[in-house]
Formats: structure tokens, C-alpha cells, sequence
């Protein structure tokens, strides 16, 4: 693609040359076998452990030049990779590789009194366009999943993490190569320029059928707020954790610190914590002193602030606040009740976790509670597509048209209806 973009005027003429190239490949994916894919995948995840150095060579120059311009140590630490990070990318490609082909399965069939026979079967969405920040890894995630589910795709990486992303890119490119299917299927946009997010939001004049945009609050609002085309997305991970008086204390320690401190730049990360105020006292306690050990600042409210050392007092901006760093806000609620209470009014319906031994509390819950994931006796940091056994994901969607929650390969899909008959016409 190089050598062809010396003769573009502009990022506008880069971009419908994309979106053609892309039009002419989902035709291809459409129709591509199981097996093809397959093939196309195990070559990107191998052909990704081959080039490690030139990866990580890249990687240094994204971490360098993100040191210098400032990056804060949670976005540095979604930028980096290493050779664990690496091999980790190379087999989340393989269990996508593994999974089932969702192209031309049949969802539910049903015969008419008439005679008729319909089927309701999945078919890929078209072009999917993704736009992501600092992650390097959504590279091979995105392009991985969308070819499995027969979907062409763009790419367009952060500034940031612009070398990691080609390096990348490349090698998914040498996997499309050896299994004799287009080579535009997975492209990745060649410029920083904040015009091609802009072409990709008007659509590439009906190139694209739906965005995906990962990353930070200021990049997915504009994405919701501009994009002609369906978006599948979630503005904040803004995830509650709440622990019941009937808690196992030991556990309920142990889940909170891990969903608070495991990756505190990752959207599935707690950042608030409720407790109940019945349960007893060394519950709160616990959990305060752990989360302050293992780092984290607790911003509490006023009670919570009054009752333990070293708590600073929340303001009401801390409990609509998605920190991605280590900051928790935390506070005492009258049990499960005021748990939902304050879960409907700051909630930006991502995921929430209920740490308890009470049935009725965990039903209570998951019935009235309407974010896209919950969870009872777990770390938040689950909501992952990878840990719900899809491979990987493409991002979290937190609408509630189509796609939800993790969005795999299934997600990635659309459905058209095969009806047969031998004949019928309507009547009159």
C-alpha cells in the first residue's frame, strides 16, 4: 500500500482508496471457508512469534516517545509490550482460531402451517471500522476476530502506539497472504491524521457498517457523538463492586484488591466500592487497610472518611469518576438496597460485582440491576472476552441493540432469512 499512497493528495483520498479496498474484500470473507480462515489465523499468531524483536523493537520507540510527550503510568502500561504480553496476543489468534465458524450457522428454524420452511442464519456485518487508542494488542484482537466472523476491517491505532501497531499489522497481513485471501481484509489506516478518524465516522461513503471505538472517555464520546454509521462501544467503565454483610471476609479482601489493583487502566477495573453498613466492622476495615497496602488512595465519604485512617474525602465528582489509575472511591450503603440505589444513579452500565452468601441478595442484584455484566464472588476484572471464552474481544458494548457486553466473533455478525418452499403463493 505504500507505493500507492506516493501518489494520494490527501488523508481524504487515503481513505476512500481504503474503503474501496475493503468493499472489494467482504465479498470474499463472505464466502471464505472455515478451513481458509483457519489457515489465515494460525499463520498471523505464528507469523507474530517470528517477528518478536521487530514487535518489541517497535514497542520501545512507542514507549519512548510516549515517556517524552508525558503518558501517564497507566496509559504507558496499556502501551507496553513484552514477550509475555506478545505470546499472549499470538494465542488469543489461536482460540479464535479455534472457535466455531459462525458464518452460515443456522440461529432457529421453524415450518409454516403453509408449508414453508425458514431458517434464520448468521452472515458477517460487512466492514467493521475500528478506532483505538493505546492498546497495540487490539491490533491483532480486532483483526483476528473480525476475519473469523468474515468481516473485512480498518484499523486506526492512537498516535502512541502507531509503530507497535504496524508491526503488528504486518504480520497479520503475511497470514492473509499464505492462505490466499485478500489482502485488504485487515487494514490498518498509514497516518496519525485526525482527519481519517473523521472519514471514518462519515462512513467511507457506505464502506463501513458499524465503528468500534476503544479507548478513553474524550475519544468514544466523539465517536457516539459524530459517527454516521452504527457504533458498538461503552463511553466509561465506570464498575461497582459491593460487599453484603453476609461477605466471607477473606474473600471478599481478596476479590476487591484484585479488582481494584490488578490493572487499574483497564475499563473492567473497580472503581467504586460499596459496603454495608450492617456488615461488621472488621469487614470495612479489611478491605481498606488491603487496598491501601497494596497502593491504592481510597477517597471515602464521609463516614468512611471519619472512621478509618488515611481516607480522603470524596467529593461527588469521585463517584462518577472512571479513575483508570490507582484510586478507588469507597462508601457505606444500607445494604442491598442502597447498593442499587446508588448503582442506577452513577452506573455507566458496564459491569458491577455483588460479594455475598445471601441468595436473595444475589437475586436482587442481577434482577435489578441492567449493566452489561455481573457478577457475584468475582473480580470485575473478568469482563474480558478472552476470559469468557471468545478468544478475545473487540471491545465492551454497553448499548443495548445487537451487541452487548463483550463483542466476539457472534457479536460480529448479522442474520439473513433462507425460506423454502415447493410452490406457495399468497392468497388473494
Amino acid at each position: 500500500m505504500a507505493d500507492k499512497q506516493n501518489s494520494y493528495t490527501s488523508v481524504e483520498q487515503i481513505m476512500a482508496q481504503i474503503g474501496e479496498q475493503a468493499t472489494a474484500s467482504k465479498a470474499a470473507l463472505a464466502i471464505a471457508s472455515p478451513e481458509r480462515k483457519h489457515a489465515a489465523l494460525i499463520g498471523m499468531a505464528e507469523d507474530i512469534e517470528r517477528n518478536v524483536n521487530e514487535i518489541l523493537a517497535a514497542n520501545a520507540i512507542d514507549m519512548e516517545n510516549g515517556e517524552k510527550s508525558g503518558l501517564s503510568p497507566s496509559f504507558l502500561d496499556r502501551l507496553k509490550l513484552d514477550g509475555q504480553r506478545i505470546r499472549a496476543m499470538a494465542n488469543g489468534i489461536r482460540a479464535i482460531a479455534e472457535l466455531k465458524d459462525p458464518i452460515g450457522d443456522v440461529i432457529t428454524a421453524w415450518d409454516r402451517p403453509n408449508g414453508l420452511q425458514i431458517e434464520r442464519v448468521r452472515t458477517p456485518l460487512g466492514t467493521i471500522g475500528v478506532i483505538y487508542e493505546s492498546r497495540p494488542n487490539v491490533t491483532a484482537d480486532a483483526g483476528a476476530l473480525c476475519l473469523k466472523a468474515g468481516n473485512a476491517v480498518i484499523l486506526r491505532g492512537g498516535s502512541d502506539s502507531f509503530n507497535s501497531s504496524n508491526a503488528i499489522h504486518a504480520c497479520l497481513v503475511t497470514g492473509l497472504n499464505a492462505a490466499n485471501l485478500p489482502e485488504h481484509a485487515i487494514q490498518i489506516v498509514p497516518t496519525s491524521d485526525r482527519t481519517a478518524v473523521g472519514e471514518m465516522l462519515k462512513g467511507l461513503d457506505g464502506a463501513i457498517d458499524v465503528i468500534v471505538p476503544r479507548g478513553g472517555k474524550g475519544l468514544v464520546g466523539r465517536v457516539q457523538s459524530d459517527a454516521r454509521v452504527p457504533v458498538f462501544a461503552h463511553l466509561e467503565g465506570l464498575c461497582h463492586i459491593y460487599v453484603d454483610k453476609s461477605a466471607d471476609a477473606d474473600m471478599a479482601k481478596d476479590i476487591v484488591v484484585n479488582a481494584k489493583m490488578r490493572r487499574t487502566g483497564i475499563c473492567g477495573s473497580a472503581e467504586t466500592l460499596l459496603i454495608d453498613k450492617n456488615a461488621d466492622q472488621n469487614i470495612a476495615a479489611n478491605l481498606i487497610t488491603s487496598l491501601q497496602r497494596a497502593g491504592c488512595e481510597v477517597r471515602g465519604s464521609e463516614d468512611i472518611a471519619k472512621t478509618f485512617a488515611n481516607v480522603i474525602l470524596a467529593k461527588e465528582d469521585d463517584w462518577s469518576t472512571e479513575y483508570l489509575d490507582a484510586i478507588i472511591s469507597a462508601k457505606f450503603v444500607d445494604g442491598i438496597t442502597g447498593a442499587i440505589e446508588h448503582i442506577q444513579h452513577y452506573s455507566s452500565g458496564h459491569t458491577e460485582a455483588v460479594i455475598c452468601e445471601d441468595t436473595s441478595v444475589t437475586e436482587r442484584f442481577f434482577n435489578e440491576i441492567d449493566s452489561a455484566i455481573l457478577l457475584h464472588n468475582a473480580s470485575t476484572q473478568f469482563a474480558d472476552g478472552g476470559e469468557f471464552g471468545m478468544g478475545a474481544e473487540i471491545g465492551i458494548a454497553t448499548g443495548k441493540m445487537h451487541a452487548r457486553g463483550p463483542v466476539g466473533v457472534e457479536q460480529l455478525t448479522s442474520f439473513k432469512y433462507r425460506v423454502r418452499g415447493n410452490g406457495q403463493t399468497r392468497p388473494n
